[in-house]
């Protein structure tokens, strides 16, 4: 990235830090939320502090403010309790809210395009496994974090069970939590090859 997308950088650092800050105020549940952000600052502080080292492209680091602003809101209420997930239980006649299952697609859909970045710059991925390897990555991330979000319930607190996991009784909750962030991948990356047919475009 060149200084022109600096400033622009900061600004999307201190607008996250400002909108983060106000929903630390007064979360419905404080100890969900301080679980549920224990991986999002750690992203954080990872990504301010290698930035010298590797710097992603401004939409990279778009796309990821954009994912951690939509974890941060599914902190605050917890992800069964999103106002506007019950908005659009209502609307759609669903069975549940499905604000979780939003953020699981949006996990695929935005980050993909810097965990394929990653790899096409620090890795030299190229051709057909920079378009696959960054969705069977998202994958078993997610799989990865479902095991580790019931581990960390049970260790640091069992009590907050269903709040945390955001299951809302679903004993498939997991499975389809990964399948989304799946169908989400896919689409990045089917949006990621068709840019790549263009002239001028990537065509890693």
């Amino acid at each position: 990235m060149d200084r022109s997308g600096q400033p622009l950088l900061l600004g999307l650092l201190l607008l996250y830090g400002l909108f983060w800050t106000w929903l630390a105020i007064a979360p419905v549940d404080r100890r969900d939320w301080l679980l549920e952000n224990l991986l999002s600052l750690t992203l954080v502080v990872v990504l301010v502090l290698t930035y010298r080292r590797f710097q992603f492209s401004l939409n990279s680091y778009c796309l990821v403010g954009l994912f951690l602003t939509l974890h941060a809101i599914g902190a605050h209420y917890t992800y069964a309790e999103v106002p506007f997930g019950f908005w659009l239980k209502d609307l759609l006649g669903l069975s549940r809210n499905p604000f979780d299952r939003i953020a699981h697609f949006s996990y695929g859909l935005l980050l993909l395009y810097p965990l394929r970045e990653l790899l096409v710059r620090l890795a030299g991925v190229r051709g057909f496994w920079a378009f696959f390897l960054p969705v069977a990555i998202i994958l078993a991330q997610s799989s990865f974090f479902e095991i580790a979000e019931a581990v960390v319930a049970t260790l640091v607190s069992p009590e907050l069970g269903s709040a945390y996991l955001g299951t809302q009784g679903d004993e498939w909750d997991a499975q389809k939590d990964m399948a989304a962030s799946l169908t989400g991948a896919l689409l990045a990356t089917s949006v990621a090859f068709a840019m790549s047919l263009f002239p001028g475009r990537d065509r890693s």
